[in-house]
């Protein structure tokens, strides 16, 4: 591994004082499970990296808005500290739900909110999750903050909209009274692996009735992604046999599926439409989301 500079701003003023908006070789770094394994392998050379470490007492914590109604997660709040925290398994179980099968205690412990986000990898577990909550992400830079939905960070496969000098200090995630969410990890190795595919759904129903839904796909894509025709499918419909084939069909044919080592586009399709139907029956009706 190549010799890189390593800082430890105080402030966030100092951290983009140290961030270079023209060098990809400047990062920032988080938990730093991800970019450590990217730099063991060649793919990722840095000249610097700012650690946000000493930034701790600022950027990580869960708390709620005066009205209960959002949870407001640090970006340096650890995976562990959202998998133990019973207030967020009291309204938002699907978080503790997604950690079973995320990694390792190891990485739990040490991976942080923000780093995950900003990371762009399609095959992470979370950020699907966030946005079929309909999570916004708060975006730091020397020229003040932008909230933004979490949908939109992401370009492409490791590409994301934030600039170079740029940091997520927080996450925004709404607390929807009558909805209910499920993540669906679908592996071809080990269940913690990275998927081949995965759905999070978040929707409110009245006796299997959808009024309301958020459908995204990952890791078969090269970025997570709504999947707005299948929604517009099962929004307003009961949930049957009929109505959920109708929905897969529509899944599928809205996304490019990409063939990589854990299986082929054909298979990932089929793979769609079966676990779409079976995640959709299987939505804990009147639970938190």
């Amino acid at each position: 591994m190549a010799s890189f500079e390593l800082v430890e701003p105080l402030s966030l003023s100092e951290a983009f004082q140290q961030l270079d908006g023209g060098d990809p070789a400047i990062r920032p770094i988080g938990g730093g499970t991800a970019l450590m394994l990217m730099m063991k392998s060649q793919l990722f050379r840095p000249i610097r990296l700012v650690s946000l470490r000493k930034l701790t007492p600022g950027l990580s914590h869960v708390s709620w808005s005066d009205d209960g109604a959002e949870m407001r997660v640090g970006a340096m709040t650890t995976f562990a500290e959202l998998e133990h925290s019973d207030e967020i398994y009291r309204r938002l179980p699907v978080i503790r739900q997604t950690m079973k099968t995320l990694a390792n205690v190891r990485v739990r412990n040490v991976a942080s909110v923000g780093g995950n986000l900003a990371h762009g990898d399609p095959h992470l577990d979370l950020p699907p999750v966030w946005i079929a909550l309909g999570a916004h992400a708060v975006i730091a830079g020397p020229g003040g903050q932008r909230i933004v939905p979490v949908e939109d960070l992401y370009l492409g496969y490791y590409e994301t909209i934030i600039s170079q000098n740029e940091i997520i200090t927080e996450l925004r995630v709404p607390v929807r009274p009558g909805w209910c969410a499920t993540y669906v990890k679908v592996t071809t190795r080990a269940a913690h692996d990275w998927p081949a595919l995965s759905l999070a759904i978040s929707a409110k129903l009245t006796s299997r009735h959808v009024d309301e839904l958020r459908l995204v796909l990952s890791a078969a894509v090269d970025k997570p992604v709504r999947l707005t025709s299948a929604e517009g499918v099962l929004r307003g419909s009961d949930i049957d046999d009929a109505v959920l084939k109708q929905a897969g069909d529509a899944a599928i044919a809205e996304i490019d599926m990409e063939s990589d080592s854990r299986g082929s586009a054909d298979y990932k399709r089929h793979l769609l439409g079966v676990h779409l139907a079976r995640a959709m029956r299987a939505l804990p009706e009147g639970q938190a989301a």
